[in-house]
């Protein structure tokens, strides 16, 4: 399951995409990393990487950090020092409500994921290491499809991830992501600001 890819168009944006970072979800996410190609970088650089198959350990766990898997996401993070930084996973469809529950933050410290369309969730990455590791200027999201996926939702997952890749900035990719989803850019600007405060979500 491992792929690793860089595209390097010059100056601009430094983006990271690491799918696959526990269990099994390397299975799927690699299926979307795939599908990107030169043409939709326009600029910047772009490292595409799909993590092997591992124990599955939440990224919300300090001990995910310490696995070796957390490790090499760790090693990653600090080797390339993306401006962009987007984690790739899927989900079993029966977590589907725990994952978007309301009271989420309640149960978990984190909020809700949201549904962009055809059970495609998105959030921001771990507390973990959005406010230790990153800059409030950096953009990190979470990207989620379910682990079997329909085509209708591989399609939406590879075509926002395209979004993703082809954004030359943050405002860029905040326009961007509103044309097409303008709800859940409000509502995820709200979350982040619940659990982040002045960490931006995008």
């Amino acid at each position: 399951m491992v792929f690793f890819k860089i595209i390097n168009h010059g100056n601009g944006l430094k983006r990271l995409f690491i799918g696959g970072v526990h269990g099994k979800e390397g299975i799927t996410t690699i299926k979307a990393l795939k599908s990107i190609s030169e043409e939709d970088v326009q600029e910047g650089s772009l490292v595409i990487y799909n993590c092997d198959e591992s124990k599955y350990i939440s990224t919300l766990n300090p001990l995910y950090y310490e696995s070796e898997t957390g490790l090499e996401v760790l090693d990653l993070i600090g080797h390339y020092k993306p401006d962009m930084y987007i984690e790739l996973h899927c989900y079993k469809s029966e977590n589907f409500q725990t994952l978007t529950d309301i009271n989420r933050k309640k149960k978990l410290g984190v909020p809700p994921l949201i549904e962009l369309e055809k059970g495609v969730l998105i959030g921001s990455v771990s507390p973990l290491i959005r406010t230790k590791i990153f800059d409030k200027d950096n953009i990190c999201i979470t990207l989620e499809i379910p682990c079997s996926p329909s085509d209708e939702s591989l399609e939406v997952y590879k075509d926002f991830l395209k979004v993703l890749a082809g954004a030359k900035s943050r405002s860029d990719l905040e326009k961007k992501a509103a044309m097409i989803y303008p709800d859940q850019v409000e509502t995820s600007q709200k979350y982040a600001w619940e659990i982040f405060g002045d960490y931006p979500p995008f």
